[in-house]
């Protein structure tokens, strides 16, 4: 089974079957300090075909810690210039070309808002989600964080 985690505001919301980037863009617009953005960026993680080491990867198993990804997303909305971090990982059994995560970062300047973009995946990847590759030719290999 797969479950999608959506924090928004630090509220965990599940999904249903269904990611959208475009509804996360929209929610960003509707922010009460939306007329101080400058910049919306996106990130859109997905499941490879194969391994950093070169193998293939039939299926990936992924985890996610709700409470380290809610503090992270508190952390990031506290910098200069963002407006707004929204968030959304997909758990369970997913395929190559998968979507795993969607993460939207609102802020004033380009200079902010890709720092925290870019801090926000690498945070999530290391310290949120638990990954397992699996495929026929070996045994499931878990993967620590990200």
């Amino acid at each position: 089974m797969t479950a999608f985690w959506t924090f928004y505001e630090s509220i965990n919301i599940n999904r249903g079957d269904k990611m959208d980037l475009t509804d996360m863009v929209k929610m960003v617009k509707r922010h009460p300090d939306y007329h101080k953005a400058g910049m919306i960026l996106c990130h859109n993680g997905v499941v490879r075909a194969t391994s950093k080491d070169g193998s293939t990867v039939e299926k990936l198993e992924v985890r996610a810690d709700r409470d380290k990804l809610a503090d992270i997303i508190s952390q990031m909305k506290e910098r200069q210039g963002i407006i707004e971090v929204l968030v959304e990982v997909k758990e369970g059994t997913l395929l190559p070309g998968d979507d795993i995560m969607y993460v939207v970062v609102a802020g004033d300047f380009r200079e902010n808002v890709f720092e925290a973009l870019m801090d926000t995946v690498n945070m999530i990847k290391k310290d949120v989600t638990k990954k397992s590759e699996l495929n026929s030719e070996r045994n499931p290999r878990c993967l620590q964080r990200g």
